[in-house]
């Protein structure tokens, strides 16, 4: 019989002996330094399909990058349900390290004290230079206090563009190289497209944010009093005016003509676009990854149209997307960890790899010239559009939406909106519902945060 040899050499030896090699051996185990465990950061975002697989990939190259930390995504819901999974989360104190939360819902969260971290101080406790002035000064100012300190990571910060889709342009007899770019000229390509069989001529994602709260700042005008939130609580919403009345009232005709479908809420609309049925949609340059992957036809990327009798017009669009808000309650380590990661993906390398791959904004004025240098633009014409759009000069009526309460307001405008597109309720009586019943809940958020 075969015997272990190990086992068999122990045997022959004396006791002693035996006794000295198992203590030796012992004693190496203990004094063997100990394999450093990793510090793991939860980061719970809000990212699907193309862009899911993204974040899923930031995730990886910075956890291969280095080995104290490990970045574990966590897909949690739309936007507005990850932000209440983490308010419930923070109570029962275990919220994640870092939340995605959209625009919309900045306001809320710096009134969240107690909850969150700045980020400016995350970064500075961890020894890394952090400088706002890095960043595209339209990005950096929405996500900063009036104190001058960057409250949230700029992350995948996106604004509202204008897709079309050049086959169908090119079968009703309209230029596929030339985009439409005022408004009058949105409804006459979408009357040849329905005419030329088109059923889906024009479609809105995003409807509050793209009909109405980038259509202000397009236009120059109020969307709501105190420079739209950012000047103060006691901002009240002012977008009934005559031009906002007039807009909604040419989608209505469109609607009632057949040549715009509303498809849904929130970004519902895009796929009808990437399958072909719609051929012009407004929605978030952060469409861009899904379009370049997923279309199967030539497609083209332009600004957003505007009323060109309108002074001013155009202006400049307002951030949309999301930042990254880091929760407090955690240990040292584990912010440390936090900001080795931000400072990753701040570098002007993975910024513009991630603008080339979604059409998220580069965040960082270095990140963009990175991408322009590379030749990108030229590429794949149309890509730039959302940097310039949002680099323009900024005004007290076009810097940005800061409204609490936001998340809730956009669900009126949805509710509103949808009763103009199904005929039931005219234009004015819809947009003076949206600002009588948004501004009852920017009064009860200016009590509540007084």
């Amino acid at each position: 019989m075969k015997t272990n040899s190990f086992a068999h050499t122990l045997a022959r030896r004396p006791l002693s002996t035996l006794a000295l090699t198992v203590v030796s051996a012992l004693s190496a185990l203990s004094f063997a330094p100990a394999a450093k465990a990793q510090t793991e950061i939860q980061w719970w975002h809000s990212m699907t399909a193309v862009n899911n697989e993204w974040v899923n990939d930031l995730a990886k190259q910075f956890n291969e990058s280095q080995k104290e930390y490990k970045i574990t995504p966590v897909f949690k819901g739309t936007y507005d349900e990850s932000m209440t999974a983490a308010i419930a989360a923070f109570r029962a104190g275990n919220a994640p390290h870092i939340l995605q939360v959209f625009e919309v819902g900045t306001a809320t969260m710096m009134a969240s004290k107690g909850a969150v971290v700045p980020v400016g101080k995350v970064m500075a406790d961890a020894g890394f230079k952090f400088d706002p002035s890095a960043y595209v000064p339209a990005v950096a100012g929405y996500y900063t206090a009036p104190n001058g300190q960057m409250l949230s990571f700029p992350f995948n910060s996106s604004t509202t563009i204008f897709y079309y889709n050049k086959d169908a342009f090119k079968a009703a007899g309209l230029n596929p190289d030339k985009a439409p770019t005022t408004w009058p000229e949105v409804v006459a390509a979408a009357t040849k497209l329905k005419d030329s069989g088109h059923k889906c001529a024009f479609t809105p994602a995003w409807q509050g944010w793209t009909q109405l709260e980038s259509f202000s700042a397009w236009h120059n005008v109020e969307f709501a009093t105190e420079q739209n939130g950012l000047g103060g609580l006691d901002a009240r919403m002012k977008i009934n005016s005559p031009l906002h009345v007039r807009h909604i009232e040419t989608l209505a005709k469109m609607a009632k003509d057949g040549s715009m479908a509303y498809k849904g809420r929130g970004n519902k609309a895009e796929a009808s676009f990437v399958s072909g049925e719609c051929a012009m949609i407004t929605t978030s340059s952060g469409f861009y990854g899904n379009v370049s992957k997923n279309a199967k036809f030539a497609y083209g990327l332009s600004t957003l149209p505007y009323y060109p009798d309108v002074q001013g017009a155009p202006q400049n669009t307002v951030i949309g997307g999301a930042s990254l808000w880091v929760m407090s309650g955690k240990k040292a380590e584990e912010y440390k960890g936090v900001a080795t990661f931000f400072n990753f993906i701040s570098t002007p390398e993975v910024q513009s790899a991630s603008h080339k791959r979604t059409g998220y904004l580069p965040v960082t004025t270095a990140a963009y010239k990175l991408t322009e240098a590379s030749g990108f633009y030229k590429q794949n014409p149309g890509t730039d559009v959302a940097v310039t759009q949002m680099i323009r000069k900024v005004t007290d009526k076009s810097r940005g939406i800061r409204l609490g309460n936001y998340v809730q307001i956009r669900t009126i405008e949805d509710e509103e909106l949808e009763q103009v597109w199904a005929g039931t309720k005219s234009a004015k009586d819809a947009l003076d519902s949206i600002v009588s019943r948004g501004n009852e809940l920017l009064e009860r958020f200016e009590k509540a945060n007084k």
